[in-house]
């Protein structure tokens, strides 16, 4: 073969890679969109059992078809404090499992050929109907799908190119040789570990192996060994992941690296005493051509299934113990006690970025609980204005404190989550609304500070409100957080019905207030009540008026969403 030859079935290699990547990536980014929301409910679900988190890191792995995407999820989730360690491990496990799908899709393409119809090309047609349906679909979902079956055919244009490339190196005997030569499984695991930790795609290294033994450039075990390198190699993703975060994200890091290798070395020993017992008679590789006889595409492949899948039985009954390692090997500290207890953002974290349709789902969560403590603030100022009890004041102090973080924090992070691609237009929607929803979060908080001035003033002239008007403020607090509970669930479920009960409610605290005003005026000619006390009276009931206009913007955001007009609202 000429050097002509030769740099084009490099070159041919390199567009096949290109093309798996990004095929990759296609299908992960658009299999998010569209069960981003299923994903988060999966993950919530892992604290219930180990083999449950197992199951849902592979069924979630073999959803969005990358097991990185996954692990960096993971690390988020445990980084936010929404999982714990041990949660963390059995979904890394399951993880590993879910990666294999891709090997086992990729083995099934590569069967027929010759004068026949190969499932190379019967695959590979998907992503021209998928590219028609992206170009031709106006529902976003449907866009997503077609996303999907693209990526899925590119897939095997790419794998096509790689087997391209690997028969026409097969060609070279100086090639074949120098392979040939390679006969330490060290050697081959690192090889295999470092491709993969270059490119990132585990995926991509084990579709490359197969296609070697298939052309025949290796032999299975070689491939075996290259393959068993990927699932170390697929650890740099994580572990670039958890340097910059939280102790326990480090932990996550480290667990799913001691995993991953601990597979690794377990079958390395195995594979050497298997030929150290036999005589050099038996090997992985003659064990799996004699259980899939004719099938190279088929044997990797399963090896590669069986090899993760019996490292998580070895190691799942073992995961206290890991987790207990890892602590120690990742120490607590003082400081990160101190950081522990300190602001943060509790359900999104930076690398939740890597899945964007699960960050913003993620965000609502953050958004409702930003909701909580801004009405939890509420209820304590008229709690404090009403019993003249200062005792909570620390307690409103902080939480106002936590309001100003959350209010720059959510900001910064969904203005990052804006520019990140593989959001669908309603996603995108969604975000636009969150500024303008946490302005009025934040807006809450400070009405709620305004009634802690109004009990400063109070106690500066030793008055208090009368029994009436302290009635009136408790009938006032029922309503608006009736209110609450209304909007909150228009916000997070899109509820419809809970908006409009929110409206009349609205409509109640308006007419409400008016009556305060007019009670208030005849107390005061009946002398009932001082002006001093009066105009803290009057104040209070607007600011608490404000309050219930702000939760009512913050519901009608599904109105946005579904392209309705926004009232205007004060």
């Amino acid at each position: 073969m000429s050097s002509t030859a030769v740099f084009s079935a490099i070159l041919t290699l390199l567009a096949g890679i290109g093309i798996f990547l990004i095929a990759c990536q296609m299908m992960s980014s658009n299999l998010e969109a569209v069960s981003s929301r299923r994903l988060k409910n999966l993950f919530a679900k892992a604290s219930k059992s180990k083999l449950l988190g197992v199951g849902i890191g592979t069924v979630g792995t073999a959803a969005i078809q990358s097991s990185g995407a996954t692990t960096v999820m993971v690390i988020g989730f445990v980084n936010a404090g929404i999982i714990s360690l041990v949660q963390a491990a059995t979904i890394i496990y399951g993880a590993n499992i879910g990666t294999t799908v891709t090997a086992q899709i990729v083995a099934l393409g590569m069967f027929g050929g010759g004068s026949g119809l190969s499932t190379t090309i019967i695959f590979s047609a998907f992503a021209g109907v998928g590219a028609f349906m992206s170009l031709f679909s106006k529902e976003a979902v449907w866009k997503s799908v077609g996303g999907i079956l693209t990526g899925f055919g590119m897939l095997f244009v790419g794998l096509s190119m790689m087997s391209g490339s690997m028969s026409d190196f097969a060609a070279l005997d100086g090639v074949k040789t120098f392979l040939a030569s390679i006969r330490s499984s060290i050697l081959l695991v690192l090889i295999g570990a470092v491709f993969t930790a270059i490119i990132q795609s585990s995926s991509v290294m084990t579709s490359i192996a197969i296609t070697m033994v298939v052309a025949g450039l290796v032999r299975l075990d070689q491939g075996i060994y290259l393959t068993m390198g990927s699932n170390i190699g697929s650890c740099v993703v994580a572990l670039i992941a958890g340097l910059s975060s939280s102790k326990n994200a480090k932990r996550t890091a480290l667990i799913h690296l001691i995993f991953n290798c601990s597979g690794v070395v377990i079958f390395m020993i195995i594979g050497w005493l298997l030929v150290l017992l036999s005589g050099g008679n038996l090997s992985f590789g003659s064990l799996f051509e004699t259980m899939f006889p004719g099938a190279p595409q088929t044997q990797l492949a399963m090896f590669h299934t069986i090899f993760n899948v019996l490292t998580v039985v070895i190691i799942l009954p073992l995961t206290g113990l890991l987790v207990n390692m890892v602590c120690k090997i990742v120490k607590d500290s003082d400081k990160d006690a101190e950081e522990e207890n300190g602001l943060k953002l509790y359900f999104i974290d930076k690398h939740m970025l890597k899945t964007p349709p699960v960050a913003v789902e993620q965000t609502k969560a953050e958004i409702v609980n930003m909701a909580d403590i801004a009405m939890a603030n509420f209820n304590r100022s008229l709690d404090i204005i009403t019993t003249m009890d200062y005792s909570n004041v620390a307690v409103f102090r902080k939480n106002e404190e936590e309001l100003d973080f959350l209010n720059h924090a959510l900001t910064d992070f969904v203005v990052k989550l804006s520019k990140c691609k593989g959001l669908s237009d309603s996603d995108s929607t969604y975000l636009t609304t969150t500024f303008r929803t946490v302005r009025d979060l934040e807006r809450i908080g400070d009405y709620a500070e305004n009634i802690i001035e109004y009990t400063d003033h109070l106690q500066s002239t030793n008055e208090h409100f009368s029994d009436m008007a302290l009635k009136e403020i408790d009938y006032m607090r029922q309503l608006v957080n009736r209110m609450y509970r209304n909007v909150i669930a228009a916000y997070r479920d899109g509820d419809a019905f809970s908006l409009g009960k929110a409206y009349k409610i609205e409509e109640d605290i308006d007419e409400f207030t008016k009556q305060m005003e007019e009670n208030h005026i005849r107390r005061l000619a009946e002398g009932l009540c001082t002006s001093t006390v009066g105009a803290q009276y009057l104040q209070l009931s607007t600011n608490v008026e404000r309050v219930a206009d702000h939760l009512l913007n913050v519901g009608k955001t599904i109105k946005l969403l579904k392209g309705d007009e926004n009232r205007k609202v004060r």
